[in-house]
């Protein structure tokens, strides 16, 4: 809970800095047209990744498999998706590594041993 609290705090500010910067540095409108560009391909890429994954999910479900992974792969499309439509370059550059499947494997990798330690720790209760 410390790490999203700190994460609360200093991402806003570094956004502030670097769209300070970026603004002195190539100008405000630049800057704005990158911000929304961003956007729109955020909500493009977002779009077309959770649609292939649900497809996907459904597939798997229909072959009587769990779609574990693809679930995972929905939760990083979902957050790159949003981060790429929050205003700012860090958030632009996170939600971009969540949205390209080479990059996107290690938050998975990541979000696993969460799970797995929140599991043994006993935060969550899986119910049969």
């Amino acid at each position: 809970m410390r790490y999203f609290l700190l994460f609360l705090i200093i991402v806003p500010a570094a956004e502030i800095g670097l769209l300070l910067l970026s603004g002195r540095t190539i100008g405000v409108w630049p800057t704005i047209l990158m911000i929304i560009g961003t956007g729109f391909l955020g909500a493009y890429l977002a779009k077309r990744q959770g649609l292939e994954t649900i497809r996907k999910a459904q597939e798997q479900l229909r072959q009587g498999r769990m779609p574990g992974e693809t679930v995972l792969d929905g939760i990083c499309i979902l957050v790159g998706g949003t981060l790429l439509l929050t205003p700012g370059f860090v958030t632009d550059l996170l939600g971009l590594l969540l949205l390209v499947p080479p990059t996107r494997k290690f938050f998975k990798m990541m979000m696993l041993k969460a799970f797995r330690k929140w599991i043994n720790k006993g935060n969550i209760t899986i119910l049969h």
